[in-house]
């Protein structure tokens, strides 16, 4: 095994030859094993690209014949470039995506391949989000990371200013005027933050009452759940109840989080999700002592966050196929599984896994809390959630969004009129995608 660096691009190369029958449910031709180059991009939002590394090499040892490339590339090209290349037919042979149901058309289908009892036992719903508006029963991709977007709190703050936590059915009006009490006491610059991107606002606004993705499948972003969001968040950032930069500072559908802002203890109350939690426990330390509150309730009754997460898939233009399908469902396999879950603490969409539990290795007190925290969550995230998570065109309505809402917020258009431009681009999005 080799990493040498490309352009600023770390690569890692891994020898591995097909997976046995007995573990895989494959067993590839012997001659066809041979001489195979396949390259994976991967991304990641802690240490997952270290232990597929460490779990791949330890196959790598086993086997031979198939050489794996594991190309380490920042989020940002998974999002701009990996779809750019796949439609010039020069992209990867295997990746992990978060875009599930908006690349379906590249996807390898890995069900002539696998046991697909096994895979549907395993993943259940999850393996929709990876099949599109089409539906159908193919095997697109193995949701590696099961992921609910929630709040991150201070607590070190809210001691200090002498200000109790909200209840665990606060509405978010509740936590705006307790995390500005808190920042106003302690001279903590930002009371609240919202992740830049029309994915973290999903869960508010259903909460709010916005519908998004109806049970027939009609988008939208401008009914009036969704509008009385956008006043309420675009009020906020003007006030200074919202890290106005978080979304200000960036134009078009550029993502943006504040994850730093809460490290550096500069703000209050961050929306994020669960994959910040290893970053949290790794940059927090003893700094100050935090904690998971999941999503606010909102008018409507309901305290939604948004599910989500990666997978990682195989791509119809690879020269092999069985290959590609060989190493994926490896990594599907429940003993794999769990290990890299607990190694990477990141919640497991693997049912059985799920079922027997995760001990995440090296997890803090503060750590193992938090994902308990957003695990006991999913129980309250709606059914509008998990559609427009699997709806095949949310890539673009999660950029409509953040491009008219940050108009709003900078005074380019008012409210009214950011809510009547996203829904004539939505509509152009879907003639475009039709």
């Amino acid at each position: 095994m080799t990493s040498v660096n490309q352009g600023g691009t770390t690569v890692t190369k891994f020898n591995l030859a097909a997976v046995s029958a007995a573990a895989t449910g494959l067993a590839l031709v012997a001659g066809a094993a041979s001489a195979q180059e396949i390259r994976f991009m991967c991304y990641s939002d802690g240490n997952e690209c270290e232990v597929y590394d460490d779990v791949l090499d330890r196959f790598e040892a086993e086997n031979e014949g198939v050489t794996v490339v594991v190309d380490v590339v920042p989020y940002q090209a998974i999002l701009e470039n990996l779809p750019v290349q796949l439609a010039a037919g020069s992209g990867p042979d295997m990746a992990k995506v978060t875009d599930l149901g908006g690349l379906t058309q590249f996807y390898l289908d890995l069900s002539p391949y696998v046991d697909s009892a096994y895979w549907e036992a395993s993943f259940g719903d999850t393996l929709d989000w990876y099949r599109g508006a089409e539906g159908g029963d193919a095997i697109y991709g193995m949701h590696s990371q099961l992921t609910i977007t929630g709040a991150f709190v201070n607590a070190t703050l809210f001691e200090q200013a002498g200000v109790d936590m909200p209840a665990d059915d606060a509405t978010w009006e509740e936590w705006a005027e307790a995390s500005r009490a808190v920042a106003e006491a302690t001279d903590t610059p930002f009371p609240m933050a919202i992740d830049r991107t029309g994915h973290r606002v999903g869960g508010p606004a259903i909460s709010y009452g916005a519908a998004i993705v109806s049970e027939d499948g009609t988008p939208t972003l401008s009914d009036e759940g969704f509008a009385a969001f956008v006043e309420q968040f675009v009020a906020w950032n003007e006030d200074g109840t919202m890290a106005r930069d978080v979304w200000a500072g960036q134009g078009g559908a550029t993502y943006q989080d504040a994850a730093q802002e809460f490290i550096n203890g500069e703000l209050v109350f961050y929306y994020s999700g669960s994959w910040q939690v290893g970053r949290m426990d790794e940059q927090v330390g003893d700094f100050f002592d935090w904690q998971v509150v999941g999503s606010p309730c909102g008018p409507a009754g309901l305290c939604s966050g948004m599910p989500g997460g990666a997978g990682i898939v195989g791509f119809e233009q690879t020269e092999h196929p069985e290959a590609v399908a060989a190493v994926i469902d490896f990594l599907a396999q429940e003993d794999i599984y769990a290990e890299v879950a607990a190694r990477t603490r990141n919640l497991p969409a693997h049912l059985g896994v799920a079922e027997a539990g995760v001990e995440f290795e090296g997890a803090s007190p503060a750590a193992a809390a938090a994902l308990s925290a957003f695990a006991a969550d999913l129980a309250d995230v709606a059914p509008a959630a998990f559609r427009y998570q699997g709806y095949a065109g949310n890539r673009a309505m999660f950029g409509i969004t953040a491009e008219r809402v940050s108009q709003a917020i900078v005074g380019e258009l008012t409210v009214e009129q950011a809510v009547t431009r996203m829904a004539s681009d939505l509509e152009a999005a879907l003639a475009e995608q039709n």
